[in-house]
């Protein structure tokens, strides 16, 4: 079970200058003790100019390959197929596939690009725009020898029925879906985890799911023979690589607990059980 960390998880460190893409990887390899990397296009640069450059991520590669990792997943902003000036739609398309040609210099197994399109669900030009880029994006990620999908993200994105009906209209077994788990946005955050493993080809697990309900998380995963890594994602832009390294403790501790039980020690939160012994009293 590989674990891998999104590297947004540092943009708070990548903001204030003390982190960049060569530091990641070494933190990954050397501090989390990784073989994966987990790379956010913002992260490689502070444009698309650079981040796109061909020797800078063949730099990006190299370092990467010195350090015997492998990238797990290519996240790219800013490329999503639809949006609604035409004009905006033909950048973005074309966007889109300079960030492919920077996964394939990566060697990256999966990639994410978002749909587009911010309301519950897409209109019938808006689906159709975005199934036919995924159609076309899927066909290149196979001759590319990776797997290409959007996140369950934001907008319509975020809602399994969705999801699975664009799932069904790309029909390539070169598309999934980059499951961030636990939205709130269905019945339940395991219904909406068993509702889109089946499709999911990479993860975010972000820091409610790691103290929440990580067992969980993990067993719905596995149930329905999810084969990707498992990526812990933290977003308060604080304290990052401490809390990073927490979430990867509980996340190691789940996948222990996958394959010898879990222990009969405590199993609460100490910290909120005494705030809430405190408020009745």
């Amino acid at each position: 079970m590989n674990i891998s960390i999104a590297s947004f998880s540092f943009h708070g460190a990548l903001g204030d200058g003390t982190m960049d893409v060569f530091t990641y990887l070494e933190a990954c390899r050397y501090r989390y003790h990784l073989d994966t990397a987990d790379i956010w296009n913002g992260l490689l640069g502070a444009d698309v100019e650079i981040q796109l450059d061909p020797e800078r991520l063949a730099k990006v590669r190299r370092a990467m390959d010195e350090r015997d990792l492998v990238c797990v997943n290519y996240h790219a902003d800013g490329c999503h197929p639809w949006e609604d000036d035409a004009e905006a739609r033909e950048r973005h398309l074309a966007l889109a596939y300079r960030h492919l040609k920077a996964a394939e210099i990566l060697g990256a197994k999966t990639v994410r690009i978002d749909t587009g399109g911010r309301d519950r669900e897409w209109t019938s030009e808006q689906f159709d725009v975005i199934s036919k880029a995924f159609v076309d994006f899927a066909a290149y990620a196979g001759n590319a020898g990776f797997k290409i999908g959007p996140e369950t993200h934001w907008g319509a994105t975020n809602y399994p029925d969705n999801m699975l009906r664009l799932h069904a209209a790309v029909a390539s077994p070169n598309y999934g879906i980059l499951l961030h788990m636990g939205k709130d946005t269905w019945t339940s955050p395991n219904d909406y985890d068993r509702a889109l493993a089946p499709i999911a080809i990479h993860t975010h697990i972000d820091q409610r799911t790691c103290y929440e309900r990580i067992d969980d998380a993990l067993a719905i995963l596995l149930e329905t023979g999810y084969a990707g890594a498992l990526g812990i994602e933290h977003h308060t832009g604080k304290n990052e690589l401490a809390e990073v390294e927490a979430q990867i403790g509980l996340l190691r501790r789940a996948i222990s607990h996958v394959r010898s039980g879990r222990g009969e020690g405590y199993k609460g939160n100490p910290l909120l059980d005494a705030k809430n012994e405190r408020a009745h009293n």
